[in-house]
């Protein structure tokens, strides 16, 4: 605390002088910061302090030991359900309707914090008693979310409000996305009944005697309790984005008859409800978009395929060009690890986390910089904290990295959001109903919770965002072994992610509900993807301590010269349609063939043959992971390539081109339309609308510098 007031005290005093000496003191400041990086994850020095009193996880003294999450999520509960019977209260008065959007906004940040909380204890704490106490409060707490989603109080607390202009009127264009983004979670009255939802309970009881929902069968029986599944809810989501058995074919009815019940003609319509396809011309739109895209890549797809062909012809000592078939194209073009474009010195994790900040500072004017832990702010020793901070509007938020493999931990790369970012020296905590005398200790506990992290600025009072990156580095700094050292696949990956975090840091918004990466799905990938392009770029790989070279720019551009890129490309896009077709309406079908309709498509728009009597699709998850929303990476990737051309390519380090996409695109989150925010970015006013000729323009644009590596979100 102390730290901080002395940081707000010297800001304060260098307004009132000049803007020479201000830009030298954050010059000197952000250079030693950036020696800081390299030592702070390079020769990491564990210091005593694990050994003193805890403060608790995320210095949150409610969360000292694992019992204290058991107490905390009731702590929530009490309060959640004061305040959303205020907000269901609310259509008795209209000063409180004025106040309801805010209000719902407060009721999910409350849920969020733990549940975000939960879900990142689950997957990362190597404690399994930290592990099972976030479970059981990650449950109850969704139970309880599900249980708002059906609420008939807040659906006609909210359909007044934005039935009323008199005060939509008075919303800010992100209260009125904030408000619309709810209206979409909640259910109306009909979806709501006990009918619909005894209805939905008896075919997912259906689902999971075929084999689903393992996660919900190990809590039915935990709790030695029969599953009740809301329409709509997290579980029922999670239930429709699984498939049984091997066969597709034979379980999507089930799917799609779950997103009848909660109101949808089709699970690919329930899927695309909040995306930027639009939901009532979805499936049209992403149909065009796919379509389109495939006119255009097709064409680099079969001059790769040729290319591939001649290898085989070659191999074979063959008259004529032989067919490539599905199994030739790793034996002729094998896969081979991501590699720089350009020689590069050792990628020790300190240098790579230099280059991150020297590539923010250059483009939005914003430094990392390293934090010392407090004894027990995190759950394991490798686990660092990093403050983000803009030199003008000072600090942004907080992001602790968890990089190294371990037993126990989740595997992958992710980007978890803990706490999102909202205004909170507007909320109306005095209008909250009170709790009953014994509950007050709980109440207050939840209110102490919610309070950590808030930082005054110019603007009024936010809570400041804390985010965490989870990957699975393969060695950690140590002693004996020094520093980390990155292989570029690696590289790709902390850069993907970090492209995550800062959209998270610098969409600061008064609503946590649209904060950061609480926008549609279908463009949450775009700051991510288009991180990956800066590591093209011989300007921004000098950042890593390399000389530039005359050269550098002929390597970039021949790097990718491989030609299985295009055919992989065009397979996935391919699968992308798969994916709509099994999540159609047309799966209802007794007769519909998961294969067959492979089949077909390959026949109709494949460049490699179609294999008889094979069914690969079972063995692609992601058809039921994405469940209708496969083509979400690739409508991002073609996004992402567009800006890096139109904007990044010839200089990636302008401070101006920075700013206009941090004010155009990174500080709105969720907050402003996408196609909008994107029409402006790119002066392409034919995509404001986000209608069936936007889709087609965007796939229009072909998929560039294919850089991505699987596995990432």
């Amino acid at each position: 605390m102390l730290a901080r007031n002395v940081r707000l005290s010297l800001k304060r005093i260098n307004r009132v002088r000049p803007a020479l000496k201000r830009r030298a003191l954050a010059t000197t400041t952000a250079n030693a910061d950036l020696n800081d990086l390299v030592s702070f994850f390079d020769y990491p020095s564990h210091r005593a302090s694990w050994s003193r009193t805890p403060t608790g996880l995320f210095g949150q003294h409610a969360l000292v030991s694992p019992a204290s999450f058991h107490n905390l999520a009731i702590a929530t509960l009490v309060r959640a359900q004061l305040l959303t019977e205020r907000i269901v209260r609310a259509r008795q008065s209209r000063d409180e309707l004025l106040k309801a959007v805010k209000n719902l906004d407060r009721l999910s940040d409350m849920l969020c914090s733990v549940i975000d909380l939960a879900e990142l204890v689950r997957n990362a704490h190597p404690d399994p008693e930290w592990v099972q106490s976030a479970d059981e409060a990650y449950e109850h707490l969704c139970e309880y979310m599900n249980v708002l989603n059906t609420n008939v109080g807040l659906y006609e607390t909210l359909r007044d409000v934005l039935s009323d202009p008199s005060i939509t009127s008075t919303l800010s264009r992100e209260a009125h996305q904030t408000a619309l983004t709810f209206w979409r979670t909640l259910k109306s009255p009909d979806q709501s009944s006990p009918r619909t939802a005894r209805a939905l309970c008896i075919a997912v009881l259906e689902i999971l005697d075929l084999g689903l929902g393992s996660r919900l069968q190990q809590q039915s029986r935990f709790t030695q309790r029969d599953l009740l599944i809301y329409p709509g809810s997290l579980q029922a989501q999670m239930i429709m984005r699984s498939a049984p058995g091997e066969d597709p074919g034979e379980n999507t009815p089930e799917q799609i008859e779950l997103a009848r019940l909660v109101g949808s003609d089709s699970f690919a319509h329930m899927a695309l409800g909040d995306k930027m396809a639009k939901s009532r011309v979805a499936l049209q739109n992403v149909r065009q978009f796919l379509d389109t895209l495939l006119d255009h890549t097709r064409p680099h797809a079969q001059q790769a395929l040729h290319a591939l062909s001649l290898r085989k012809q070659v191999h074979l000592n063959a008259d004529t060009l032989p067919v490539i078939q599905a199994w030739d194209r790793d034996y002729y073009c094998p896969p081979e690890p991501p590699a720089p474009p350009i020689p590069l010195p050792t990628l020790t994790l300190g240098t790579v986390f230099q280059a991150l900040s020297r590539l923010f500072q250059s483009l939005y004017g914003v430094t990392l910089r390293p934090v010392e832990l407090s004894p027990g702010e995190v759950w394991h020793q490798d686990v660092k904290k990093l403050e983000v901070v803009d030199e003008t509007d000072g600090l942004l938020g907080w992001i602790y990295t968890d990089l190294f493999a371990r037993r126990n931990k989740s595997s992958g790369a992710a980007h978890y959001t803990v706490r999102c970012s909202r205004r909170t020296d507007d909320d109306d905590d005095a209008g909250d109903l009170l709790p009953e005398e014994n509950h007050m200790p709980l109440v207050e506990m939840s209110r102490q919770f919610e309070a950590g992290g808030r930082h005054r600025i110019p603007d009024g009072t936010f809570q400041l965002p804390v985010v965490v990156l989870l990957t699975e580095f393969t060695r950690a700094p140590s002693p004996s072994r020094g520093p980390a050292v990155l292989e570029w696949h690696e590289v790709l990956t902390l850069f993907h992610e970090m492209g995550h975090a800062m959209h998270s840091m610098i969409g600061r918004t008064e609503y946590q509900n649209v904060s950061g990466t609480r926008c549609a799905t279908d463009f949450v990938e775009l700051p991510s993807i288009l991180m990956e392009h800066f590591l093209t770029s011989p300007a921004v790989l000098a950042l890593f301590g390399a000389p530039p070279r005359a050269s550098d720019a002929d390597a970039v551009a021949n790097h990718h010269e491989d030609p299985c890129r295009n055919i992989d490309t065009y397979g996935q896009i391919l699968l992308a349609a798969l994916d709509q077709t099994y999540h159609s309406r047309a799966a209802m079908d007794p007769a519909f063939d998961s294969t067959a309709a492979l089949a077909w498509l390959h026949g109709q728009r494949g460049i490699v043959p179609y294999v008889p009597g094979t069914s690969w699709q079972t063995q692609f998850g992601h058809l039921f992971g994405y469940g209708a929303t496969y083509y979400s990476y690739l409508f991002d990737r073609a996004i992402a390539a567009r800006v890096w051309r139109q904007l990044f390519i010839h200089d990636p380090l302008d401070r101006a081109t920075g700013e206009r996409y941090k004010a155009g695109i990174l500080k709105h989150g969720g907050g402003e339309d996408p196609w909008a925010m994107l029409g402006s970015l790119l002066n392409a006013p034919e995509l404001a609308g986000g209608d069936e000729q936007a889709m087609r323009e965007v796939g229009r644009w072909r998929i560039e510098e294919e850089v991505a590596v699987p596995g990432r979100h």
